[in-house]
């Protein structure tokens, strides 16, 4: 049954800039304003949070941007509390697009006496009212399990794979897709498939969290122009000495798609240093004015992806249609042409 009222966005202070550009986006293709609510989401001076809508939201399908990347707790807190603020102000649904979705690196239990944080973040979030998740590609797809509330993991693939089609046009014969682990082997193929290239893994073995014992190519890499695929790069460690060994291994060049660059501590110093050509990762958490005048980090927008995904959910169709190229070129509007 077609929706009534108009999709109306709300944002948290994590990623304003993304949340205008999906506000921008969805007002081209409603052919009206579409604005972010009126709301102040402060702190107290004791850090605490507070959030104020000054819009009626009475019987409105809502929709809470917020991703909870760094710092995580504080805006997974302002998520959680503007959810309650728009369920106690009687908003009809509220949905949380949480493009960088945090805590989803703790999915298991990897040792005894450990806790399953992506399971407790879950919980959270469904208690707080909060009755649909759109997120981008989760670190862990089981993640999804753990609500009892519909999710939609929108994929990066897709567009990763227009990028590269258009940017390695000349050379897509002599483009290899590398996956960093084994673990990561589904998502690398699934682009590779998309741009008919070959593949190949870095086997790693760690020691302790963080720190790579041992590395080891799986495949012929010499003379290629490989492009490492990941979900994401946060102290670039592991990324960068990829890179290293692909190139000791006769590689041609480097390149690096990572669908979120959390890029912490050292990171951007060690990708602005490194062998790799180019590093290109999304905007689904707000980049650093490090990461901008890195002359070798290079943003995808996501906001037309998200965007529809947005008036797909609140007209009832289907989002799973964003997966497919046919869908996407017209979405992003002339940035990538078919080959």
């Amino acid at each position: 049954m077609p929706a009534i009222t108009e999709p109306k966005l709300i944002s948290g202070n994590a990623n304003r800039s993304l949340a205008n550009a999906i506000a921008r986006r969805m007002s081209m293709h409603r052919g009206m304003s579409v604005g972010l609510v009126n709301a102040r989401v402060e702190r107290f001076n004791d850090q605490e949070i507070f959030v104020e809508v000054y819009e009626n939201v009475r019987g409105e399908d809502m929709f809470i941007i917020q991703p909870t990347s760094n710092p995580a707790n504080d805006n997974l807190m302002e998520l959680l509390i503007i959810a309650d603020a728009l369920r106690r102000s009687s908003a009809s649904r509220i949905t949380a697009v949480i493009p960088y979705f945090g805590y989803a690196r703790q999915d298991r239990r990897t040792k005894a006496r450990t806790p399953i944080s992506a399971k407790l973040v879950a919980n959270l979030i469904v208690e707080a009212g909060i009755e649909r998740v759109l997120t981008m590609d989760l670190h862990a797809t089981q993640i999804q399990g753990f609500f009892d509330i519909p999710v939609d993991n929108l994929y990066a693939a897709p567009v990763f794979a227009l990028d590269i089609e258009h940017h390695f046009k000349s050379q897509l014969g002599n483009v290899m897709v590398v996956s960093p682990d084994v673990g990561g082997v589904g998502r690398a193929r699934e682009l590779a498939k998309r741009i008919n290239a070959p593949l190949s893994i870095v086997d790693k073995r760690r020691e302790k969290a963080g720190e790579v014992a041992e590395m080891t190519v799986i495949g012929n890499v010499e003379g290629m122009s490989c492009i490492i695929v990941d979900d994401i790069c946060d102290t670039a460690g592991t990324l960068c000495k990829a890179a290293d060994l692909l190139m000791e291994h006769g590689a041609k060049e480097v390149h690096a798609y990572i669908t979120h660059g959390v890029l912490s501590g050292p990171a951007v110093e060690r990708i602005s240093k490194s062998v790799m050509k180019s590093l290109v990762i999304t905007d689904s958490i707000e980049p650093s004015a490090a990461v901008k005048a890195a002359p070798n980090i290079r943003i995808v927008p996501t906001a037309p992806m998200f965007a529809q995904a947005i008036l797909n959910i609140w007209n009832g169709t289907s989002v799973s249609s964003l997966f497919e190229t046919e869908t996407l070129v017209p979405i992003y509007e002339g940035m990538y042409t078919p080959g």
